[in-house]
């Protein structure tokens, strides 16, 4: 069965839905600080992708397969951008799968142009812990702020 709630629903998420719930809110209130917490979450087996695919001007959004390598999206996104926001206000849930929507923007730091898009996340666990992730957001918009 598919369920939604809300980012402010009262209604119980599914374990899993509430993980991500809270972790999306620490990383909005952090400016992207709680990078540990993200790691913590995640299988070692995770299998990770970004919509960018390693495009030259983003080459850390890119395919993952081990969260031994993940650390290095997380220190790429922060070194060249700046979160505004990170919000997500619905997640969708079928069994073992979850998907966040929302929305986000950053500032990169060498441009200082803004990316406001739509979000969506995939998210895949076993056990509690994330085995595969895959997300969605407006790369047109990323490339025109990556780019003076």
């Amino acid at each position: 069965m598919t369920g939604t709630t809300g980012a402010g629903a009262k209604a119980e998420l599914n374990p899993n839905a509430t993980l991500l719930r809270d972790a999306y809110n620490l990383w909005n209130d952090t400016k992207g600080k709680s990078v540990d917490h993200w790691m913590s979450l995640l299988a070692d087996d995770l299998k990770f992708n970004s919509l960018a695919a390693g495009a030259a001007h983003v080459a850390y959004l890119k395919a993952y397969d081990s969260k031994a390598v993940l650390r290095d999206y997380f220190d790429g996104l922060l070194k060249h951008w700046s979160m505004i926001h990170f919000t997500m206000t619905e997640y969708i849930v079928q069994g073992d799968v979850v998907i966040a929507r929302g929305s986000c923007a950053w500032q990169n730091k060498h441009t200082n142009k803004v990316c406001n898009t739509p979000k969506m996340d995939y998210w895949r666990f076993r056990d509690g812990k994330v085995i595969e992730y895959f997300e969605y957001y407006d790369t047109a918009g990323v490339q025109a702020a990556s780019v003076v």
